[in-house]
């Protein structure tokens, strides 16, 4: 349908006086065959109707007369006798009910393209309502909870200034696809890694726990891909990334999901200030494929992905004399909402980075940074820690803020040791939230917007909410 519409196009329309001409042409095309959902109720004239079928993104007029369909039987696919059967189904269709037809292309007298139907199928039945075709659903728990109805309710609105939610998921199908280009483009290759895991590790954060009946032991939702991603480095991937979810047991906001899509990426022989380069290239190139160009409005903020700022974070706090946690309590309660403009922030506290490398001018200083846009994290990389006795000393500080109950400080992991004795190279690393970059990129407050199905609470039956209402 949308190779239809999109063949004539909409601007090329000829005025009435040419529309005989251009109906013999369109005669000679031959039949087309379309399916879609009525996108409006049936507009019955007489012995004749108009309606319009969507197929989520186009729709297409289609114009049934009476004497001149036949109803196609969904058994066996052929015409059915009976005389009128076709005008018999048409008048029992209602607003989304799913009908296949075929027939020839005409301009109607208002100039819009339309099928003449000559074969009519019922395909399928709405049984609910459709949503308001003006406004769609306002409710935005109805919206994130249902997003069926959400994305009919899109496909149905005529007219829209913001993005329609199917639009928001296909820019965001276009950002990782380009994304994934420009990584595979550059020697990257992707690779899958356990989705549930023997260790909480690769982050600090609070991990979902399940059990393994079979083998009788816990396992964690992953909380990063890390571990094995730098395992890979070790053994002669040089380049890798993944893209997948990653699992933490923590609360519920506007930017935080507690399952969300991360891109991970490694590279041998980089170091921090090479993967800040590469992030701002990798952003640039997708931001552009995604958007059509690099500047973008967010919540009234036009956001400039054509420069990054770069600042260490005492610079970015303006506190020389302040110590690792007034630093970070500073940055974190004053200075994070204020970075607009894609900046990257560098020079964190060693103490807060456990799988960084530290710098060789200043070992309280690790070699990482974390990248911010519209007052947000996006990004977090660093010079990966590749010294195997260093690793297993940060490892026994992580467990000791453990004991002094730290829920979210790193465990012991034995085998990664081990790995990192096998020697691993130079590298560098990088974790890139594409939930708030989609956010971004499609000027949406909620990651719940951008999330397909996101987490929500069990949904009240009518009487338990007619009870909350009545303890309230």
């Amino acid at each position: 349908m949308e190779a239809i519409v999109a063949g004539l196009g909409e601007g090329e329309r000829p005025p009435v006086e040419r529309k005989d001409a251009l109906n013999q042409r369109l005669r000679g095309l031959g039949n087309v065959r379309i399916a879609g959902r009525l996108a409006v109720p049936p507009r019955v004239m007489g012995k004749a109707a108009f309606v319009h079928l969507s197929d989520g993104i186009s729709r297409l007029q289609i114009y049934v007369r009476k004497q001149d369909a036949v109803a196609i039987s969904n058994v066996t696919g052929d015409a059915l006798p009976e005389e009128g059967a076709a005008w018999e189904v048409f008048g029992n269709l209602d607003h989304g009910d799913f009908i296949g037809v075929e027939g020839y292309l005409f301009i109607t007298n208002t100039g819009e393209l339309s099928v003449h139907v000559e074969k009519l199928q019922f395909l399928a039945k709405a049984m609910l309502p459709m949503p308001d075709k003006m406004h769609g659903i306002a409710d935005p728990e109805i919206r994130q909870r249902q997003r069926y109805a959400d994305l009919i309710a899109s496909s149905l609105q005529i007219e829209h200034e913001a993005l329609t939610t199917r639009e928001v998921f296909e820019r965001r199908a276009k950002l990782i696809s380009s994304i994934r280009n420009y990584l595979e483009a550059h020697g990257y290759i992707e690779v899958e890694t356990p989705m549930l895991t023997p260790k909480a590790t690769g982050a600090a954060a609070k991990p979902f726990v399940t059990h393994h009946n079979a083998l009788d032991i816990e396992l964690y939702a992953r909380i990063a891909p890390e571990l094995y991603l730098k395992r890979l480095v070790v053994g002669g991937f040089e380049k890798v990334y993944e893209l997948n979810r990653n699992f933490r047991n923590e609360g519920i906001s506007y930017k935080h999901n507690p399952e969300f899509t991360m891109l991970e990426f490694y590279c041998a022989y980089m170091d921090v200030n090479g993967m800040m380069d590469f992030c701002e290239e990798l952003l640039r190139e997708s931001v552009q494929k995604a958007t059509g160009g690099l500047k973008l409005t967010y919540e009234g903020n036009e956001i400039d992905f054509s420069s990054f700022r770069r600042l260490t974070m005492r610079e970015a706090v303006g506190g020389d004399g302040l110590s690792d946690a007034e630093l970070l309590k500073e940055f974190d309660g004053r200075v994070e909402e204020t970075l607009i403009q894609p900046t990257f922030i560098v020079d964190f506290p060693k103490s807060v980075s456990p799988l960084s490398k530290a710098s060789p001018e200043d070992p309280r200083i690790a070699e990482r940074f974390e990248l911010f846009i519209n007052g947000m994290e996006v990004a977090n990389g660093f010079s990966e820690l590749n010294d195997p006795r260093e690793q297993y000393e940060r490892f026994v500080d992580q467990m000791n803020e453990r004991d002094r109950g730290d829920e979210e400080a790193m465990v012991m992991d034995e085998d990664y040791i081990r790995a990192l004795s096998y020697g691993m190279p130079p590298a560098a690393g990088i974790g890139i939230g594409i939930d708030r970059l989609t956010m971004m990129i499609t000027n949406k407050h909620s990651i719940r917007d951008v999330i397909l199905f996101p987490h929500m609470r069990p949904e009240r039956k009518g009487h338990e909410a007619d009870e909350q209402a009545g303890e309230e």
